[in-house]
């Protein structure tokens, strides 16, 4: 019963019906929370310097679609593994393309597809289009990884990171407190320092980058839901 129950979860049609209606939640959470950005300039900053990176956290990530405006053209990176394919169809549907693939720089990356993923990154930023992906080391929250750094140095685009948050949200009780966020309340969107990388940065710089990557995302979180009244929805800080 149980292996009939999870095939049925993973059939193609349950993960299309399960994307669009992901998919159009998020979009009422959007349209029914009103959103405040930090800095209030913060198109203008980014906008001279695409294509780039744009960093977030995993578990702080249903809402990211939406900082696409207008007519930006963007990416994200989302596990091969048959769970994420409900995320990729609800990213397709926001409008956003999608590179399948793991951001693991670890013992696992040739196992998972990163090195093809981080080729196809590469090729999506030298064609102009943004990419997002989540900083995190897999299964370990809050601790970026090198492969976001790594990426930065190979394609030579800045790393740009940053939080949202709603005031109304329930979190899981998984690894990274995935935060689903709701409707009909208020929003933010805070972006940090952005980040260049050196082409010839040795192994210590990358680490002091990363280093400096994982402070600027935490102070955005944090930042994030300061401004909704949320202070409490940070529970990694």
């Amino acid at each position: 019963m149980k292996r009939l129950l999870r095939n049925t979860l993973r059939s193609s049609w349950v993960q299309r019906a399960a994307g669009f209606l992901a998919a159009e939640f998020l979009r009422l959470v959007w349209k029914t929370n009103k959103f405040s950005f930090d800095p209030v300039d913060v198109y203008d900053i980014v906008e001279p310097e695409m294509p780039v990176i744009l960093a977030f956290w995993h578990g702080q990530h249903l809402m990211t679609p939406f900082i696409k405006q207008k007519d930006y053209r963007g990416a994200v990176l989302i596990s091969k593994h048959r769970d994420g394919e409900f995320n990729a169809l609800a990213a397709e549907r926001l409008g956003i393309s999608t590179v399948r693939g793991s951001g693991d720089h670890g013992g696992a990356f040739h196992r998972k597809g990163g090195v093809g993923a981080f080729k196809e990154m590469v090729r999506v930023l030298e064609s102009g289009v943004n990419m997002a992906l989540t900083a995190d080391v897999p299964k370990r929250s809050r601790i970026a990884g090198l492969g976001i750094i790594m990426l930065a140095r190979e394609s030579g685009r800045p790393i740009m990171p940053f939080a949202m948050a709603t005031s109304r949200f329930y979190q899981l009780n998984n690894w990274d407190h995935t935060t689903i966020n709701l409707p009909f309340g208020r929003g933010a969107l805070v972006g940090g320092e952005p980040m260049t990388v050196p082409p010839d940065a040795d192994s210590a710089m990358m680490e002091e980058l990363r280093q400096r990557l994982e402070a600027t995302l935490n102070d955005a979180t944090r930042r994030a839901y300061e401004a909704v009244g949320r202070p409490d929805g940070d529970r990694h800080a």
